[in-house]
């Protein structure tokens, strides 16, 4: 009988690659340890220190691994590190293995977390930040930037919601962090984390990152401090902010002062919280993105958010030297943008 020549192939050298070779920013950081006075908050520093500060917040379910890994290892991103300090700031007990805080502890509100930036900006001797965050960790850099103006040169921020959490998102919440705290990661608790980060039908699009994603949400994050999050989250006031027409007495509710560029994605489920972000912002220091074809904007197309984050910053004056250039962004099909 004919023998079939692949009963006998060995493969070799065949390894497991994940998007945008997500370890190595693990590897490529310094933990540090920050006190705060709601306890410490763990800072991942990438970079030279002694260079301009971007300070990263994660949103729901992930840490500064698992949310910052694949973007700031694509290119472009990689050879901003060449005139930036990356500042990844973890929400209290959502690292990796982090231990599960006592029943009797009181979770930080929004606000609070907010606060504990000017401890990271204390411990490291910053004076000013750029600030990039998503979802929820946008909302918190944005409270920051409002009480602070002076101590933000300028933000991006992706998917941020600037009002308090409406009765549906209140609802679902509600009860996944009921299901946290009682039985761990359920099903639901999982499918509504997806479609929080990707939308809908996220398997038709890049099923390898789907799991990725899965895999991280199932063993990664401690639930019960997750639980905490998420009820902070829900419970997050109003920014209470207003955009003020040009030539009109500033009134009772300011604007952020700073340079804002706000993405979303146009796969995202929270496009209208963006809109409405926008329409409370400043026009001439505001910028809307919708980038075409994804949800998650940081994975689903890093080339796309790295070439508008490196203009940005070009814009506002800051050295972003020799990156790599992935062309001009079209304002049709790749990217949307919102007339001021």
């Amino acid at each position: 009988m004919p023998v079939d020549p692949m009963d006998d192939i060995e493969l070799r050298s065949v390894q497991l690659q994940y998007p945008n070779q997500r370890g190595s920013i693990v590897g490529s950081c310094d933990l540090r340890r920050v006190p705060t006075d709601k306890g410490d908050i763990l800072v991942a520093v990438q970079g030279d220190t002694t260079k301009p500060a971007i300070v990263t917040y994660h949103d729901l379910g992930l840490n500064y691994a698992s949310s910052f890994a694949g973007f700031f290892n694509f290119p472009t991103m990689r050879s901003l590190l060449d005139n930036f300090c990356v500042y990844h700031v973890n929400a209290p007990g959502q690292e990796d293995g982090a231990p599960t805080f006592p029943e009797d502890y009181v979770y930080p509100t929004f606000d609070e977390l907010a606060s504990q930036m000017l401890f990271v900006m204390t411990h490291f001797n910053l004076k000013s930040i750029i600030g990039f965050g998503v979802g929820a960790g946008a909302n918190i850099l944005a409270r920051f930037a409002l009480a602070n103006p002076d101590k933000v040169g300028a933000l991006c921020l992706i998917n941020c919601s600037s009002t308090a959490a409406g009765w549906i998102e209140w609802g679902y919440q509600l009860l996944n962090t009921r299901n946290l705290r009682t039985k761990g990661m359920t099903q639901g608790v999982l499918d509504y984390l997806m479609w929080h980060h990707f939308g809908r039908n996220p398997e038709e699009r890049n099923l390898d990152l789907v799991q990725l994603y899965k895999s991280n949400f199932e063993r990664s994050i401690n639930p019960v401090n997750l639980a905490m999050l998420i009820d902070a989250y829900i419970k997050r006031t109003d920014l209470n902010i207003a955009r003020t027409p040009s030539g009109s007495p500033q009134t009772s509710a300011p604007s952020l002062k700073m340079p804002v560029l706000n993405i979303t994605g146009a796969l995202s489920p929270h496009i209208d919280d963006t809109v409405t972000f926008n329409g409370r912002l400043i026009p001439e220091k505001t910028n809307w993105m919708k980038i075409s074809d994804c949800g998650l904007v940081l994975e689903e197309q890093p080339g796309k958010l790295a070439e508008a984050f490196r203009l940005f910053l070009q814009g506002e004056g800051y050295a972003v030297g020799a990156l790599q250039k992935l062309g001009k962004l079209s304002r049709q099909g790749t990217v949307e943008s919102l007339s001021q």
